[in-house]
């Protein structure tokens, strides 16, 4: 594992965070952006259901657009990440989406809007948020140390859940008072603010020197090797990308299955995704203790089998009263979704050599986001063949197989994953008490 860059301002102890200042800058922009993006995800699927009267495919096409970049330009995007600065990487990420995401309350109010411009928005700000992404993701570990990662995770994690919990209900709030359109509009205000709060960071990175880079092709492939070439990851990466092809599907006929099957209004609809986000903020206060409880590995399989569970609580609201049903499997499934993504995401990032750290989650991304694109479209077809409640019990039913890869594997058994890259070098899990 690469030594720590003696030049990197880092803190020994966690509660130090607090007195971090480039982490506090970097949390507040995250914290700003995020709520910005909480406005778009609850506004632009209903500007397509009630304004341009969308129906089951266009949805899924609208979701699969968001999400193709994944898919499509993942892996080289990595590459390009670990070659350039990442805090430049976010600024421009936030500034370009911005732009991007003006252009729909500016096309409604001259009465061009249409769902051709959704999907050009939604694929624009979708392959800019793949470098956004990943170099968000691996910017933490140049900012602190190992020991520091899980907990400034957990910090990042909670201000997403609650933004994730004021967002639609201030969105839906918003909606009514001034419309889907204009409610996106001041998500460009959100992320305008990110951009100057990340601008004003002090770290500045030493990338490698130009003669100790591989060939741009070799870089791609040394990425996709760490994540492949190691055990654990390698089942963490299949239960999360089978997770994500089922939920993606979920996600992306969720708006049209509230209000259309349910019968559900807008502002319940809001009160959904809340609670729902209320567990995740557990999921982010309560992350360490389950750790502590389950161990680390454990707690990444039990977290795995109570989200995919949950997930049938969705398609269940159609047989028993749709509110508190929703209220009750959402908080649950995000509240697992946070304990797994704490778990799973410091541990490689503590793993990872930090000059393969854009690479390593590019790979990730590529692996466990390329399958989103796939499932929304999927569940398009299925809503427009079958229906969109049919639609809900069959994904439903396959988010149970995305918890197998990490349940049928010694992460089940692992009180402390490893900490070294070399542990597992030879293919054998290392059990620690």
């Amino acid at each position: 594992m690469a030594a720590p860059d003696p030049a990197t301002p880092q803190q020994p102890q966690r509660s130090s965070l607090w007195r971090h200042r480039d982490f506090m800058k970097l949390w507040a922009g995250d914290t700003v952006s995020v709520f910005g993006s909480e406005l778009v995800l609850f506004a632009l699927p209903l500007i397509a259901v009630q304004l341009l009267h969308a129906d089951a495919f266009e949805m899924g096409v609208l979701a699969t657009l968001e999400s193709a970049a994944f898919l499509l330009i993942s892996l080289p995007a990595g590459a390009w990440v670990d070659r350039l600065p990442k805090r430049l990487v976010i600024v421009s990420g936030d500034i370009i989406r911005a732009a991007i995401l003006l252009t729909i309350p500016l096309t409604w109010m001259v009465d061009a809007l249409s769902m051709v411009q959704l999907y050009l928005a939604a694929a624009g700000v979708g392959i800019v948020s793949v470098f956004f992404d990943i170099a968000n993701q691996s910017y933490l570990p140049e900012l602190v140390n190992g020991d520091a990662i899980s907990d400034g995770n957990g910090k990042l994690q909670a201000s997403q859940q609650t933004a994730g919990v004021a967002g639609p209900t201030l969105a839906s709030g918003l909606v009514t008072a001034i419309g889907a359109p204009l409610t996106i509009g001041l998500t460009s205000i959100c992320m305008g603010l990110s951009s100057i709060l990340v601008g004003l960071i002090k770290h500045r990175e030493t990338p490698l020197p130009v003669e100790v880079r591989a060939g741009f092709v070799a870089e791609i492939r040394e990425g996709l090797g760490f994540v492949l070439g190691h055990p654990l990851l390698r089942r963490i990466t299949a239960s999360t990308g089978l997770t994500n092809f089922e939920s993606s599907g979920i996600f992306a006929l969720l708006v049209l299955y509230a209000l259309t099957t349910l019968g559900l209004h807008q502002v319940e609809l809001g009160i959904i995704m809340s609670v729902a986000s209320a567990g995740g903020i557990l999921g982010a206060l309560t992350a360490a203790w389950v750790q502590k409880i389950l161990g680390e590995g454990t707690s990444i399989a039990v977290s795995a089998l109570i989200g995919s569970l949950c997930f049938l609580g969705v398609p269940l609201a159609t047989v028993l009263p749709a509110l508190p049903t929703l209220l009750i499997s959402w908080f649950l499934v995000t509240w697992a979704v946070v304990i797994y993504n704490i778990a799973q995401v410091s541990f490689r990032q503590r793993l990872c050599p930090k000059p393969l750290l854009g690479r390593m989650n590019a790979s990730i991304r590529f692996l466990v986001w390329g399958p989103m694109p796939l499932g929304a479209f999927l569940a398009g077809i299925l809503g427009d063949w079958l229906g969109v409640a049919t639609t809900m019990w069959i994904l439903a039913a396959c988010a149970l197989l995305g918890s197998l890869p990490v349940l049928a594997s010694r992460l089940l058994r692992m009180r402390e994953l490893p900490r070294e890259l070399d542990l597992l070098s030879s293919g054998e899990a290392v059990d620690r008490e």
